[in-house]
Order: C-alpha cells, then structure tokens, then sequence
C-alpha cells in the first residue's frame, strides 16, 4: 500500500486548497479512504473520511461547512477541498486508509495558514 498526498502549500486565511492523495498497491475503490492531520506539539487528528463509494462521509466538526471530501476510483485517488481556511488549520495533513486489518498512511503534505 503507498499514499502519496499533495497540494498542500502556504496561503492566506479565508483561502482555498486542494489536497490530492493517489494510492497504490491495493484495490482502491473497495476501501475507505481518510484524512488525518497533525500540527506541531499535537495529536494527529481525524479530519474526514469517505467510504469506498464515495457515500459515508464524515467530518471533523470544526470543519464542517469548509472542508469536503471526495474521491475519483478511477483513478485511484482521493482528495480533500479545503475552503474557508484559518490558521488553525496549519498542519501536516495524511491521507489514510485501512487494509488487510492494517492502517496505513501516507507521507503528508504541509498547509500552512497565514497572512
């Protein structure tokens, strides 16, 4: 199983990003997929998650309404819109998926919110 996200990058409060997680090495469209975050000097977080349809979605409370989750199976990638964003959002962010009773993540891509 390999996770490789992108699309984090420094922007200003109130800005939009796209995060993309392209997955290898299993069958994608037969799992679940998520998003995890971890700011300096905290736990990693859940964020969001979808299942293997693109229905079942859920989302961190302090980002419904800006955040949003999706995935294309086809090509083998999930993604995470983030609209809306405040510098509490600064963080490296993982994507994630559980496979064979293991949990995998990926390396992370930094967001980083600030004016």
């Amino acid at each position: 199983v390999q996770l490789q996200a992108s699309g984090g990058g420094l922007v200003q409060p109130g800005g939009s990003l796209r995060l993309s997680c392209a997955a290898s090495g299993f069958t994608f469209s037969t799992y679940a997929m998520a998003w995890f975050r971890q700011a300096p000097g905290k736990e990693r977080e859940f964020v969001s998650s979808i299942g293997w349809s693109g229905a079942n979605t859920y989302v961190l409370d302090s980002v419904k309404g800006r955040f949003t989750i999706s995935r294309d199976n086809a090509k083998y990638t999930a993604y995470l819109q983030m609209n809306g964003l405040v510098p509490e959002d600064t963080a490296v962010y993982l994507c994630n998926t559980y496979v064979q009773f293991e949990s995998f993540y990926g390396q992370g891509t930094q967001v980083t919110v600030s004016s």
